[in-house]
């Protein structure tokens, strides 16, 4: 098990690779909002200034509650003088949105000591949890700040630099947010079925080719219809709200906060695919794709039936048809990852072995008083040490995306209840 949840010098890398995307794409907005105020463009202003102050509030409310139900585990305790501060000063500085960077300073202190020899599984704990508030950052900030900046130069016809520069880092910002989501889910797979850094690329590369003609889209209706852009995105966040109350997630703590998350699930569907239920993945996906570029064929045909063919005639019909390659290359790149790159580590139970499932789940408790266990029928038990920490948003997850049927069996062991698949 010590392999298992191995700290390596790459997850210390991703993580000041997130340090150093959050200052550039922070010193990036400090740039492109004084270039708006300078400019006299005050409504594009406050639109960035909205997106920028609404992501970081959503965020550090998403890293305190996490953090606030942390401290309330049995055994908790803080390993770093940063950690330290958090316990003592984290509600204060979360509210003066400090907590991410706080953060990241606790991640690199524990992934420090790991490499050292200390125990990994704290380091990746707090690592995951960082992987996840950056995908939240992402897609409430960084995208959207992509489609309006993308709408500017629709809008001018012309590319100035500081808009080039927001470009190109918030695409930084979603590449980095990706990969290293990917790579805090492979961190779940049992050693023999981790996945090498192919498997990364091509998940990434099937979600940006997938979010850039949705972006493009979005960006393409805004510059003929922008007071209605608003209106489509709370009919179709309230849509895919409900969507996510329908598959019943269970991924934080309490109701309220549930719905928060759904709330963030629906913000993200809007732009892309995020799987958070287990099994009938496939049906969800082809629902989600077909309905989404059902609405993305409409905006861009609103755009091209009310567009000014004199600016746009020269640029129509290849772009139009660079959002079409782009939105079916997409398309295949996920075929082919989840054909050949996505490994299917919890089986179905067979019919004659269904029937003794309880047998099993009371079998493993009792005879697991030290252990925390989780079984599948392809490679056998995963065991963890009672020692071993283990990021249970994380695992909810990596059950969501790694499992495309899965029987749940609840386990208690040493006052804890773990989820074991079997």
């Amino acid at each position: 098990m010590e392999d298992h949840f191995k700290y390596s010098c790459l997850d210390l890398f991703m993580t000041l690779f997130g340090v150093v995307s959050f200052f550039f794409d922070l010193g990036a907005d400090i740039w492109t909002a004084v270039e708006f105020y300078l400019e006299g463009d005050y409504h594009w202003l406050g639109v960035q200034l909205f997106l920028f102050f609404l992501s970081s509030v959503l965020v550090h409310i998403f890293s305190w509650i996490w953090f606030s139900n942390d401290t309330l585990e049995p055994g908790f305790k803080s390993e770093t003088r940063t950690e330290g501060w958090m316990v003592k000063y984290g509600l204060v500085f979360h509210i003066f949105q400090l907590g991410l960077p706080l953060r990241y300073m606790v991640a690199i202190e524990l992934g420090r000591m790991a490499l050292k020899g200390g125990q990994s599984g704290h380091a990746i704990y707090r690592t995951c949890d960082l992987s996840m508030l950056r995908l939240f950052e992402t897609f409430s900030e960084s995208t959207p700040q992509l489609t309006l900046m993308v709408y500017i130069v629709i809008q001018n016809n012309k590319a100035e630099i500081f808009l080039c520069v927001k470009i190109a880092l918030c695409l930084f910002a979603i590449t980095g947010s990706v990969v290293d989501y990917h790579r805090s889910l492979r961190s779940f797979l049992p050693e023999k079925s981790k996945l090498r850094c192919s498997s990364s690329i091509v998940y990434f590369l099937w979600n940006l080719l997938l979010i850039a003609p949705r972006v493009g889209a979005v960006a393409l209706f805004t510059s003929v219809f922008p007071p209605y852009i608003a209106l489509h995105f709370l009919l179709l966040w309230t849509a895919l709200l409900l969507w996510a109350w329908a598959q019943h997630t269970d991924f934080m703590d309490s109701g309220p906060g549930e719905w928060l998350y759904r709330a963030m699930v629906a913000l993200i569907w809007y732009f892309s695919w995020f799987n958070v239920a287990e099994g009938g993945t496939m049906g969800r996906s082809l629902i989600y794709h077909t309905f989404m570029a059902v609405d993305s064929s409409i905006l861009l045909g609103t755009w091209y039936w009310y567009r000014d063919p004199l600016v746009t005639d020269h640029y129509v019909l290849p772009l139009l048809l660079a959002l079409l390659a782009s939105y079916l290359l997409g398309l295949l790149l996920k075929t082919i990852y989840y054909k050949l790159f996505h490994p299917k580590i919890w089986q179905p139970l067979p019919e004659s072995e269904e029937s003794n499932l309880q047998m099993r789940c009371l079998s493993i408790s009792e005879s697991s008083n030290s252990l925390n266990i989780a079984v599948n029928f392809r490679s056998g038990p995963t065991v963890y040490p009672s020692t071993v920490v283990v990021n249970k948003r994380m695992r909810t997850l990596a059950n969501n995306f790694y499992s495309s049927a899965s029987t749940p069996c609840n386990l208690t062991m040493n006052g804890i209840e773990m989820d074991s698949l079997v």
